[in-house]
């Protein structure tokens, strides 16, 4: 006999996220953590407005002034090893990750509700330094369908299908330092 639960099943979240704990252990984190913090970091730029987490690009970057992806620096060395295991985690072959975003949030700092530019196919994120919550949203008729994700310090997310093309997502003001690196596979064309 089943019995029935008092609370419905939790979501399981959009379709097309995926999620695993301890992608990389505390030694990697905190060297990756000091290879970001090492580098010239900028604040993120968007168009004539300027967001509060500092980024550097790496592969490509998106040229909002011009609104078109443009060539940036090379993948640097330090990186490839940390892509290559995302990629062989996600099933995706070798070189898959073009691009690279490697994102400093202060104490304070988040990032608004977005979807990434349709140039980029899948994501990948790798959360270091502190937790996050990960927010994902899409209108269904007049209300919003929600879901959050707690992204621990050292998960690794990825999000492609639904979870890429018809969520939102965004991060509410983190409550400690964290910082974060994406790769983005490209669309074909």
């Amino acid at each position: 006999m089943t019995q029935l639960g008092l609370f419905s099943e939790p979501q399981a979240g959009p379709a097309g996220l995926r999620y695993t704990d301890n992608f990389v252990d505390a030694a990697a984190e905190q060297e990756l953590i000091g290879r970001i913090a090492a580098l010239p970091l900028q604040r993120f730029q968007f168009g004539a407005f300027e967001g509060n987490r500092r980024v550097a690009w790496f592969g490509y970057q998106y040229d909002y002034s011009q609104q078109r992806l443009t060539e940036a620096e090379p993948i640097p060395d330090w990186v490839r090893p940390v892509a290559r295991r995302a990629e062989t985690w996600a099933g995706f072959a070798e070189g898959s990750v073009r691009q690279v975003l490697c994102t400093e949030y202060d104490v304070g700092v988040g990032i608004g509700w977005h979807r990434d530019k349709p140039h980029f196919k899948e994501i990948l994120g790798l959360s270091l330094g502190s937790p996050c919550k990960f927010r994902f949203r899409r209108r269904r008729g007049d209300k919003w369908e929600r879901y959050t994700l707690e992204a621990l310090p050292r998960s690794l997310y990825m999000m492609e299908g639904e979870a890429r093309a018809q969520w939102e997502h965004s991060i509410p003001p983190v409550e400690a330092h964290r910082y974060s690196i994406t790769f983005r596979t490209m669309k074909q064309g």
